[in-house]
């Protein structure tokens, strides 16, 4: 086994279990929505990589989907299978591993934004990422209304703004300090399009003044930053297997707290845990009294999060033969790890426990 090799099965940690109250769901049509999401993905020729296009057909969008959105109809729920399909891809291929620098993401993500905001604008410089984008924007239109089709611009626009803000740091030898790393993983994990889409694909519209409702702009953050942390924790293995890649949240706590992965990783499931307990306290808090619109969307917030949890928990894409098996007690646990409701010590966001209307 060579040195480098060494290395990685060394910072290579155990699987951990998840805390999620969140009850599991599954759309029934998934064996449908991943076939057609699989076939469409090939057409498009996301990527010219063999390899990488037998990697992103076993990766199970249709699951993914289905286990995060169990509601609503076939034909929107195809529409956002296949956008995680191209987001995946972007993220692979552009992103994540790929020499891409950051200038040259920000004329890419300059494309994507110009296709989303004006999909007839056709252009000739066009990448297979953002032509599939521009012809999703377009069958968007069948199923949002403009205040929804606004919405999910203005999610773009986070995320895009992210990837080029995570690929600034890729090009690093140091990483980021913790507090901007919340705020940048947040945004270019893809959560903003996704969340956007829970009102699209459930067939319903939630009004604008109860999205900028403070608490319900900390549960979507709270959501984003969930599935983010999430990633981290049970993609750290395969990313050092394939890109000796330390741009991870336990990696951040790392140099932050100068301690141990190991050490690291214990921190990063309390802080993970306490956010967990925030979420399920402050929309139980939302959802008593809320109308129809909003209670389906604040639903679709923890659906997403349990779902997203429930896929990765099988998914071929995340499996690592040399790395470490998972832990007796499974993928779930019962309990969090830390149920305080005391603020985390990361500026970012702290405002979220301020949400909590106060003990009776």
């Amino acid at each position: 086994m060579s040195c480098v090799s060494e290395q990685r099965l060394v910072q290579q940690l155990p699987a951990v279990p998840f805390y999620c109250p969140v009850p599991p769901a599954r759309h029934r049509a998934v064996e449908v929505l991943n076939d057609q999401t699989v076939r469409w993905m090939l057409q498009q020729r996301l990527d010219t990589d063999e390899q990488q296009l037998k990697r992103l057909a076993v990766c199970d969008f249709g699951g993914l989907t289905a286990s995060t959105m169990p509601y609503g109809q076939l034909e929107p729920l195809t529409l956002m299978s296949k956008f995680h399909a191209v987001l995946f891809s972007l993220d692979d291929g552009v992103c994540d591993e790929s020499e891409a620098t950051a200038d040259l993401l920000v004329q890419e993500t300059s494309r994507i934004m110009r296709a989303v905001e004006s999909p007839d604008a056709g252009s000739p410089h066009d990448s297979p990422h953002t032509a599939a984008l521009r012809r999703l924007r377009l069958e968007l239109e069948r199923y949002a209304s403009p205040r929804q089709l606004r919405r999910m611009t203005d999610a773009m626009r986070v995320y895009t703004s992210g990837l080029v803000w995570e690929a600034s740091w890729r090009g690093r030898t140091e990483l980021p300090s913790l507090d901007d790393y919340v705020t940048l993983w947040m945004r270019a994990i893809g959560m903003a399009p996704s969340t956007a889409m829970i009102e699209i694909v459930g067939g319903f519209s939630v009004a604008d003044e109860d999205l900028q409702d403070p608490r319900v702009r900390a549960l979507t953050e709270i959501t984003w930053t969930l599935v983010s942390w999430d990633n981290d924790l049970y993609s750290r293995n395969k990313e050092l297997e394939r890109a000796d890649d330390n741009l991870n949240l336990i990696d951040v706590v790392c140099q932050e707290q100068d301690c141990s992965p190991q050490r690291a990783l214990i921190r990063v499931v309390t802080m993970r845990d306490r956010v967990m307990v925030l979420f399920d306290r402050l929309s139980a808090q939302v959802l008593d009294g809320a109308n129809e619109e909003l209670r389906r969307y604040v639903n679709g917030l923890g659906q997403f999060v349990r779902g997203h949890l429930d896929w990765a928990s099988s998914c071929p894409r995340y499996a690592v033969p040399t790395g470490p098996k998972a832990t007796p007690g499974g993928w779930w646990k019962r309990q969090p790890a830390d149920d305080s409701l005391e603020p985390l010590a990361i500026p970012t966001i702290a405002w979220w426990w301020d949400q909590l209307e106060p003990a009776r």
